[in-house]
């Protein structure tokens, strides 16, 4: 069987190890031909594609990125995309296709599963860890590492000039990565998208930190938004799938805190650093697994699949199933660190 692999949407850590393990197995106990299309749905829309084989895989395990390139590609909006899909599988003999990607990736492979009988099976990547039909996404922990050593090195700066410092990190409509890495990191006050925050209660818990001698942390995920307003945007541009692009929060939130209170107050954005660079070891292994799992699904043909943890299992979710709807942070999870606010 010829098998091509794609990786859609943002880039983060562990890519590689997934294309290493599907390629690896797939070669080695099956006997498989593997094909790689470029820069996500482009590549079968375009038939850009490279051979990956054993060597080709060799060595990428603790490379961050992806090999084969990402885009954020929607095909379902191109013209004749479909059909074009179907023609350049057809052309390159590719009998089944392995997406790696998040909700938008993964949702253009369930209906192509479902809808156009094309054999699909999905790898779950989203460095938000917002899909609900996995305990965890790979990516996400290498996210929290990063952005946790970060708060750790601004509390002693915010110390030595006692100020504020405000970090935005990544998390569109989830705020798994501000919670984890908020908590880990001793943050005074941390601002998710699923709870709207209140600038004045804000203001009065940065005061209460000053009062105690202590300069405040603030970590605040790129989709938060304020009670009396609106989400803060760079542009109004959207993508393929109909997204803005987020950031932007964290500027206009520390103003806000200087205006109010009188202290001084800067921003931090982490931004693509979160997902750059080596995966964690927790990260190498969940998705190195989840290309192992994914490569035993192709070759027992139960396609319009996606791998998922559950635990420290690895199963088999619908594809439907696993981009219905986004997992968000409990309301009595956000309720427990907010015991540390102020």
């Amino acid at each position: 069987m010829r098998v091509g692999v794609l990786t859609g949407g943002g880039d983060c850590p562990g890519l590689n190890a997934v294309i290493r393990g599907i390629v690896r197995k797939g070669v080695q106990e099956y006997g498989h031909d593997f094909v790689g299309f470029r820069d996500g749905w482009r590549g079968p829309l375009e038939g850009d594609s490279i051979r990956l084989d054993i060597p080709a895989v060799r060595g990428i395990l603790p490379r961050g990125g992806t090999i084969l390139g990402s885009s954020r590609t929607n095909p379902l909006q191109q013209e004749n995309g479909i059909r074009r899909i179907k023609e350049n599988l057809a052309k390159l003999e590719v009998e089944a296709l392995v997406t790696i990607g998040g909700e938008d990736t993964l949702g253009v492979a369930a209906r192509l599963a479902d809808e156009y009988g094309v054999p699909c099976v999905g790898v779950p990547k989203t460095i938000d860890n917002d899909l609900s039909a996995t305990d965890y996404t790979f990516g996400f922990d290498t996210a929290v590492n990063i952005a946790t050593e970060a708060i750790d090195r601004l509390h002693t700066t915010a110390e030595s000039h006692m100020r504020v410092l405000v970090v935005e990190v990544m998390g569109r409509h989830a705020g798994w990565i501000a919670v984890h890495s908020g908590l880990a990191g001793g943050a005074n006050v941390i601002l998710i998208p699923e709870h709207r925050f209140d600038v004045e209660q804000v203001c009065a818990w940065v005061t209460s930190r000053f009062k105690a001698s202590y300069a405040p942390i603030v970590v605040v995920a790129e989709g938060a938004m304020p009670k009396d307003g609106n989400m803060v945007l760079k542009d109004e541009s959207l993508d393929s799938f109909g997204h803005v692009r987020l950031s932007g929060v964290g500027e206009w939130l520390a103003k806000e805190i200087e205006k109010r209170t009188g202290k001084e107050a800067r921003t931090t954005v982490l931004g693509h650093v979160q997902r750059g660079g080596t995966p964690s070891a927790f990260d190498r292994w969940l998705a190195t697994r989840f290309g192992l799992h994914a490569i035993d699904c192709v070759h027992e043909g139960d396609f319009g699949k996606m791998v998922a943890l559950r635990g420290t299992d690895v199963v088999r979710v619908p594809l439907a199933e696993a981009t219905a709807r986004l997992k968000t942070v409990d309301a009595k999870l956000y309720q427990e660190v907010g015991v540390f606010f102020g």
